[in-house]
């Protein structure tokens, strides 16, 4: 696959703000205007917003139109999503290729939006993996380094960016009807770092993947999935949502992709950091490494199963956690296992 790489944008560009899935910023303003400001006065882009972006529960239809004409609209260089939800699949059959590939342009997302990112890469399209505007640009405590850091990496730059461990993370949230939630953030906790497995060589190429659960819902749907063997040699992207899939559905998910013969198309796994507490299902700090050591196990026996030579990073940031790595979906990233080093090229 050779897919058409975004062009890159300016500070002062207009940027389209869009939610492809739950439309967050009708039911939570001020949060939404709070990253907003943050992208234009931090991030220097001008946000339009389009009919949908504040309107929930608009149909697959309207939603659509909005994506296709943030496409075609040639003063509008970048496309964020707001945040993600349940149903952006069902916006997929409404759109049309040939405007996306006739005007390429970045797109940001991750969860939900893991949809359209494969849309996109499936009809020879990159993007980024990440940038949902009301996370992690509405942060309370202001923009993390980390995440703003890959955001303009994305946007402006060509080059190439380590990504490395964070020294903390943070998985709780924030609750968005509160107004401390435009101040604070959640308390962070020291980071377990990264477990690499089979680090026995260098692997570079594009990446896919995105949210699993999302994944497993486009190979169920026998839609928008590509031959198996378009996906030889890339870097295939795992992370998990705040629905906290268990260890047995996350091999059970893996399992599928393995008798589809899709698991053996890829030398090289970054899995994410898994989030593992949520607001309306929390569990104690206690419990949650353990979450996620089980999530490692079922991602090994999977491999194992499928592709035991495959080299897997676990713990990368780039997930419902915070910070988030903004990573390329569909360009390039090298995962070197003898130098313990995995750099994105934006």
């Amino acid at each position: 696959m050779d897919l058409i790489p975004p062009p890159k944008a300016r500070p002062g560009d207009r940027v389209a703000v869009i939610s492809p899935s739950w439309a967050g910023p009708g039911v939570y303003p001020e949060v939404h205007e709070l990253a907003m400001r943050r992208l234009r006065d931090e991030i220097g882009m001008e946000p339009v917003e389009f009919p949908t972006t504040r309107r929930v529960d608009a149909p697959p239809q309207d939603r659509a139109a909005d994506l296709m004409a943030a496409w075609a609209d040639p003063s509008i260089r970048a496309v964020f999503a707001t945040i993600g939800g349940d149903d952006q699949i069902t916006v997929l059959p409404h759109l049309d290729p040939a405007v996306f590939r006739a005007h390429p342009k970045p797109f940001f997302g991750y969860s939900d939006n893991t949809n359209l990112l494969n849309w996109l890469w499936t009809h020879g399209l990159a993007a980024y993996h990440g940038g949902s505007t009301m996370v992690h640009l509405a942060r309370g405590a202001g923009l993390h380094p980390v995440s703003a850091g890959s955001l303009r990496a994305a946007l402006f730059d060509a080059g190439e960016r380590e990504i490395t461990p964070v020294d903390s993370f943070s998985e709780e949230d924030n609750a968005w009807g509160t107004p401390a939630a435009l101040t604070t953030s959640p308390p962070a906790i020291p980071s377990p770092g990264w477990v690499w497995h089979r680090a026995d060589r260098v692997v570079s190429g594009p990446t896919w993947g995105g949210n699993l659960e999302i994944l497993s819902w486009n190979l169920a749907a026998n839609r928008w999935i590509r031959p198996v063997e378009d996906y030889a040699g890339c870097v295939l992207m795992l992370e998990t949502s705040e629905e906290m899939p268990s260890a047995h559905e996350v091999f059970r998910m893996l399992r599928n992709a393995g008798e589809r013969g899709l698991l053996q198309q890829f030398p090289a796994v970054l899995m994410a950091t898994g989030k593992a507490t949520f607001f309306a299902s929390p569990r104690p700090p206690e419990q949650r490494q353990k979450y996620r050591d089980d999530q490692r196990d079922a991602v090994l026996r999977a491999l194992e199963a499928y592709h035991p030579s495959a080299m897997v990073v676990f713990g990368v940031d780039f997930g419902h956690t915070d910070p988030q790595w903004i990573l390329p979906y569909g360009g390039r990233v090298t995962v070197d296992g003898p130098g313990r080093r995995v750099i994105a090229h934006y």
